[in-house]
């Protein structure tokens, strides 16, 4: 009778929302995460009672456990004695390795010699991943894990393929101590000044021309607003602030991406500060600072804001206060939508996360750690920001952060070994996957260098290709399995092209498969990510075979162009058992020596990126400079020059080869990126990942990569709309204007009613309607399409 009266409700108490996040914030209470890279190190304080947990991620990586006492000295902290010399951490830190700096500050801040150490020494060669050793820690002290290279020489065996790979720690205290906030990592070098910024309050200071300033988020998920003025206009009482709108001008994003701008300007672009690292990727850069009127606005009349705090922190400067404040807006994640509305989201920082900057005169800064709790800018919980500065004559290599997966740890912009050969010809040097590469040459540029490939001979660097080294009994029923290609029929010193994709037929990379011996082979792509889904195939399957990155041992140079074979015929000297240079045929390797048989090894494969006759070589990053310049003295004879990324670009699009987040994405399949012969459905009887639905896929088409002739000298872009009429058919995915061909060319994807070569199209601009450029389907690729010239 009630059920009649009142409405049926929902029974039960609500439910907390759901999110997945990473472990860094969601770690149990007590327990720590660290990562030690590959020939890295890492210092960790430690009480009585707390338990380590040694894992070998990759597997294969040998481990030194050292611990110290209070004042330095060596002591045994753990419940095993440490019985052997701490040899591969002393052969770290005799490196000339950057990456160890703020390393070498902790063992000598604490007076931690470790010549005077005894290690405990974990795992072999053939350990496998995921194997982990646990310790109780005895009494209270330092300890230091190091993960040196397996081979005493600090370079890896190409032929044995022991490269270095990280190994991951696990702390559980015995002491939950109450939550204060997490751990400040350690300086980048010794400050000169240290201010922390608690939350919801602001902090003015002074830094000098050419110093560094470093604002960091402590607990992660925490805005900062930062501003600054020059210090000479202000003895003038002349107030001129960073000035947002100036610098979007001076630097051509009226409206950025999130990120950061290289420099920052006042409003008489006065250059005051540039941006050196960011570990976080991801910032505001067109908003205010938070104000009174904000929050009043919302129902929050009263509430702290940067804007006042800023003016209060500034008054002893004697800068006049304002209702509102530009600044950049580090951490704060913000971004336009497609309709032209500003939208924000919690932060991307995590503990830790930082921006490094350099003060371009002396300037007056103001730094804030935001106060809003009223949405999610700050994650719902404002904490504290912590900034230091440091003196100029400290050298800070430009770098930003990248993490292969959510679960790991940032790894800052590197230098390959042959960087500073190619810095000798220019300056002109951007940030790709990871590294810092050439995008053009001073004394050519990038259409001198494209003539130059397509007609003597180039060298450029990808060291950024991701190495991965897959050895054991069952390496080949794994490379079988995740890979599109037939590895079963691939030969020893044979290279293939393959697709690798998901369980929908979605590409995950494209790449290539070396086959160095019965159960050895080398994965080269374009992420890391890749590396790390392969282990994930093993470790599901409890396939025995390791898989670690050699990405840091083996860094490369393309020689590329008609004249490569004669060059590099001049310096290759190969063994007896392995094929002479001019043996090596198309997609085939062998490793080889400098000049002779006691010189420099490395591995030269009869591959490329260019659609020419062409190769690449192989080397430990400590002989790239020796390597560089043995091909730049000979290839004086042979019109060699270097070559960047711009005219790289050139020479791939016009020779059909496709490049990932353009022309591919994990929502596009081999047969749409253009690549379907790396899929052999007839001809590979074993099963692998993706083939049921590439057999769907390919029965049953919906878009297919063309080539497009464009009746333009317009440019076109990657992401233009094309259309058939008032239809849009496809996108372009790639464009150029080839010089060789003298017109503008492009790679599409379009729907398959419309895919036949000679249909009109039209590109559309603007809004896709208001301007239309007309082109034409053709053959694809635009050059070579079968391929003689890298045959030759």
């Amino acid at each position: 009778m009630l059920d009649d009266q009142y409405p049926e409700v929902v029974k039960g108490p609500p439910k907390p929302s759901k999110c997945f996040v990473p472990s860094v914030f969601t770690l149990p209470p007590g327990t720590e995460r660290y990562v030690v890279e590959g020939c890295g190190a890492v210092l960790i304080p430690i009480e009585a009672g707390d338990k380590i947990k040694v894992e070998n991620t990759e597997g294969g990586q040998p481990c030194e456990l050292v611990c110290a006492a209070t004042g330095g000295r060596h002591a045994d902290l753990l419940d095993v004695k440490a019985t052997a010399p701490a040899g591969g951490l002393q052969r770290l830190l005799a490196s000339s390795d950057t990456s160890l700096r703020g390393f070498r500050l902790g063992l000598e801040t604490r007076g931690i010699d470790p010549a005077a150490m005894q290690a405990i020494h974990l795992f072999e060669a053939t350990t496998p991943a995921g194997t982990a050793e646990e310790f109780t820690v005895q009494a209270d002290g330092i300890a230091i894990i190091a993960a040196p290279h397996p081979n005493p020489s600090g370079q890896m065996d190409y032929e044995a393929q022991d490269t270095a790979s990280p190994l991951t720690v696990w702390i559980t205290r015995a002491k939950i101590k109450p939550h204060k906030g997490h751990t400040l990592p350690d300086p980048l070098a010794d400050p000169i000044e240290n201010i922390r910024v608690h939350s919801a309050t602001a902090e003015a200071y002074f830094v000098k021309a050419g110093d560094y300033i470093q604002i960091q988020d402590v607990d992660g998920r925490q805005c900062t607003d930062f501003e600054c003025f020059s210090a000479r206009k202000l003895d003038r009482g002349i107030e001129h602030a960073l000035d947002v709108t100036t610098t979007r001008t001076l630097m051509g994003h009226s409206y950025p991406m999130p990120g950061l701008h290289a420099k920052y300007y006042d409003q008489e672009m006065m250059p005051l500060v540039e941006v050196v690292q960011d570990t976080c990727g991801r910032h505001d850069a067109f908003a205010l600072a938070c104000s009174a009127k904000y929050y009043d606005d919302i129902g929050y009349p009263g509430h702290a804001n940067c804007s006042e705090n800023f003016n209060t922190a500034l008054s002893q400067f004697n800068v006049t206060g304002r209702p509102g404040w530009m600044a950049i807006n580090f951490f704060f994640n913000t971004a336009i939508d497609d309709h032209g509305v500003m939208y924000s989201d919690e932060p991307w920082s995590r503990p830790g996360d930082y921006v490094l900057l350099r003060a371009l005169t002396d300037i007056v800064c103001v730094t804030s750690a935001c106060p809003d709790d009223t949405t999610a800018a700050n994650g719902w919980n404002p904490t504290d920001i912590h900034v230091r500065t440091y003196s100029g004559q400290e050298k800070f290599q430009r770098a930003i952060a990248f993490r292969a997966t959510p679960e790991a740890e940032p790894k800052m912009t590197k230098q390959t070994g042959f960087h500073d050969c190619f810095a000798k010809h220019t300056r002109n040097f951007i940030e790709y996957n990871g590294y810092w590469l050439a995008n053009c040459f001073a004394e050519a540029g990038p259409i001198e260098e494209y003539h130059a490939c397509r007609e003597a001979v180039v060298m450029m660097d990808l060291s950024p290709l991701r190495k991965f080294e897959i050895t054991g009994p069952d390496a080949e029923a794994l490379c079988q399995y995740v890979f599109t290609r037939n590895m079963k029929t691939l030969a020893v010193g044979g290279v293939v092209y393959t697709a690798m994709c998901y369980e929908h037929g979605g590409m995950i990379d494209d790449g290539t498969v070396f086959r160095l011996g019965k159960d050895n082979f080398r994965w080269i792509g374009g992420s890391d990510y890749g590396g790390e889904w392969i282990r994930e195939q093993a470790e599901k399957l409890g396939l025995r075979v390791l898989i670690r990155s050699s990405t840091d041992q083996l860094h490369n140079v393309a020689v590329q162009g008609p004249n490569s074979r004669d060059l590099l015929r001049k310096l290759v000297w190969t063994a007896p058992h392995n094929p002479e240079f001019d043996q090596l045929g198309w997609f085939r390797h062998t490793p080889a020596r400098l000049h002779n048989e006691g010189g420099t090894p490395f591995v030269v494969s009869r591959t490329g990126y260019t659609g020419e006759l062409g190769y690449e070589v192989m080397c430990h990053p400590k002989d790239c400079e020796e390597i560089f310049n043995a091909i730049w003295d000979v290839g004086r004879d042979f019109g060699l020059k270097p070559m960047g990324l711009e005219a790289l670009d050139m020479v791939r699009i016009e020779a059909g080869l496709i490049f990932a987040g353009y022309d591919f994405s994990d929502q596009t399949d081999p047969f749409e990126a253009g690549i379907g012969f790396t899929v052999p459905l007839k001809s590979k009887t074993d099963d692998f990942i993706g083939r049921d639905a590439l057999l769907r896929r390919k029965e049953h088409p919906a878009r297919k990569l063309v080539g497009l002739d464009i009746d333009s000298n317009i440019d076109v872009t990657h992401g233009d709309c094309i259309h058939i009429g008032r239809a849009q058919i496809g996108e372009v995915t790639s464009s150029m204007r080839s010089p060789i061909l003298g017109k503008n060319i492009a790679l599409a994807r379009v729907d398959v009613a419309h895919h036949a070569v000679g249909t009109q199209v039209e590109i559309g601009k603007l809004d896709g309607h208001q301007k239309r450029i007309p082109a034409e389907i053709v053959p694809f690729a635009h050059y070579d399409p079968q391929k003689t010239k890298p045959r030759s």
